[in-house]
């Protein structure tokens, strides 16, 4: 073994002198030769052992490409800036005709073993096998384009409103700190080449360094975290999410306003709860799931749905009492009074039943009905034709004083008899035909009562809807940005 190794290091002095004594060899070549002939990869670049190798680490952000918020991933470009002091690649420039700097394929220098901690892919793509930038002070710069695929928990208690706190942590994985002592190169992100987004707004940066112990190993493990604020641009879901949900909300109304005659009441409410069930379904599609936080537009949607079942359900009410079937019953006097004496002065609504009437005329009006209904009231009606004959009434008043016939005059009789049953039955087509009215009137008064309660109802939902929509939808997460370093684009 002891004779390869001397075998070995002789050819390659041999090597080396070689390319020096032939004329036309670059300096840039030399170097590299003398650099790499015997350098080892696998070996920390330190001639002291017992200190750890400092390395620094840093970011440049190109683009945020996506945040998947179903499966709560960041996907990023960035390049990477790893930067430190590799003791055996240390030169005099001076032997090298000023050569004070080289470009080393990084698959033959002793790499860090940075990795994303929080990422989601599989690590078996590794980095980009880029050059690294030697110094001859020994400083080694590499800086490889790399796509993150990193974890981030998503908090959709405010979407669409949202802002997203997302982290990138790197760290070596093998290496103690002890070892390779990481730390960060800056305290901020490159954002010079940085393109945005037209969904995620970059509004905040921060940049940690932390020491962790882990269970594996009693030495700690430094790592640096790149935090990223990113707020949701919302002109988006304003124009395809928010303003079709407040057209909805409001559509719901449209149903109090509908006339019961028409019939579309239930129809148009049942067209509205579809459309807000497809919309409920558009946003859970896009959320993630999970059961720690409901977002706004959910709850406004929850809101919305359940206003649009309760109207439903109350335009079913109010048709089953302006549609009464058979003979219909007084409308009580508390329901008129809540309905003509203060719902209807307060929504200035002018009514045609008779519940609506005021002073002596309403008095009469209800002494009259219910003299109809209990049949107290006797009259008496003489027959037109008989009156019109020329001779009737001298005639009627002789056999009247008469004496003689004593009321068994078969002629008189038969005048009595005919006058009574036709005096009966007019009274019993006076009677038919009043109570007919007073079922008309009842009709109306019911008709009257469905139509203060529907527009009541409309003034309530709109109240509600104009309340709910202020309150849910003008919430929003604390706008504070404590911590983190503020981006201004210009």
């Amino acid at each position: 073994m002891f004779y390869l190794l001397n075998y070995a290091s002789f050819s390659a002095t041999t090597v080396t002198h070689r390319l020096r004594t032939i004329g036309n060899i670059s300096s840039e070549q030399r170097l590299m030769t003398d650099l790499l002939w015997k350098y080892e990869n696998s070996v920390r670049p330190i001639y002291n052992s017992s200190k750890p190798v400092e390395v620094a680490l840093g970011l440049t952000l190109t683009q945020i490409l996506d945040l998947d918020e179903k499966n709560q991933v960041l996907t990023t470009n960035v390049w990477m800036e790893v930067e430190w002091k590799d003791e055996k690649l240390i030169w005099d420039r001076r032997d090298y005709e000023g050569t004070d700097n080289i470009r080393i394929p990084c698959r033959r220098l002793w790499l860090p073993d940075i990795v994303l901690y929080n990422s989601v892919d599989d690590y078996t793509s590794g980095y980009m096998p880029s050059l690294a930038m030697v110094y001859d002070n020994g400083r080694v710069f590499w800086g490889p384009v790399v796509r993150f695929r990193s974890s981030c928990k998503i908090d959709i208690t405010f979407f669409p409103f949202d802002d997203q706190v997302c982290y990138l942590k790197l760290g070596s994985w093998a290496y103690n700190g002890y070892q390779v002592n990481v730390n960060n190169r800056s305290e901020t992100v490159d954002l010079s080449n940085y393109v945005d987004n037209g969904e995620w707004k970059l509004i905040g940066l921060k940049v940690t360094r932390n020491s962790v112990i882990y269970n594996c190993c009693s030495e700690p493990f430094p790592d640096v975290m790149f935090f990223f604020r990113l707020r949701r641009r919302v002109k988006y879901y304003f124009m395809n999410i928010i303003i079709p949900c407040i057209i909805l909300s409001f559509l719901c109304l449209a149903g109090f306003l509908l006339p019961p005659e028409s019939g579309e009441k239930i129809t148009l409410g049942l067209s509205v709860l579809l459309t807000i069930t497809v919309f409920m379904l558009m946003v859970a599609d896009k959320m993630p799931q999970t059961s720690e936080s409901i977002s706004l537009i959910s709850i406004y949607l929850m809101v919305v749905l359940s206003m649009s079942c309760v109207s439903i359900l109350l335009s079913v009410y109010i048709l089953s009492l302006h549609h009464q079937r058979g003979r219909p019953r007084r409308c009580p006097k508390f329901v008129k009074t809540i309905a003509f004496s203060i719902f209807a002065p307060l929504l200035c609504l002018k009514l045609r039943s008779a519940g609506h009437m005021t002073g002596s005329y309403k008095r009469r009006e209800n002494k009259r009905n219910s003299d109809l209904f209990h049949g107290d009231k006797q009259e008496t009606i003489h027959l037109e034709g008989i009156k019109e004959h020329p001779n009737f009434e001298d005639e009627f008043d002789h056999l009247l004083s008469d004496t003689s016939l004593n009321g068994t005059d078969p002629v008189l009789k038969h005048y009595q008899e005919k006058q009574n049953s036709v005096n009966e039955l007019i009274q019993w087509l006076h009677r038919k035909h009043n109570i007919e009215c007073m079922e008309d009137l009842s009709f109306q008064e019911w008709r009257d009562v469905a139509f203060v309660i529907d527009r009541f109802l409309f003034v309530i939902f709109l109240i509600v809807t104009i309340v709910s929509t202020v309150a849910i939808l003008s919430l929003r997460p604390e706008q504070s940005l404590k911590g983190f370093t503020e981006i201004k684009f210009k």
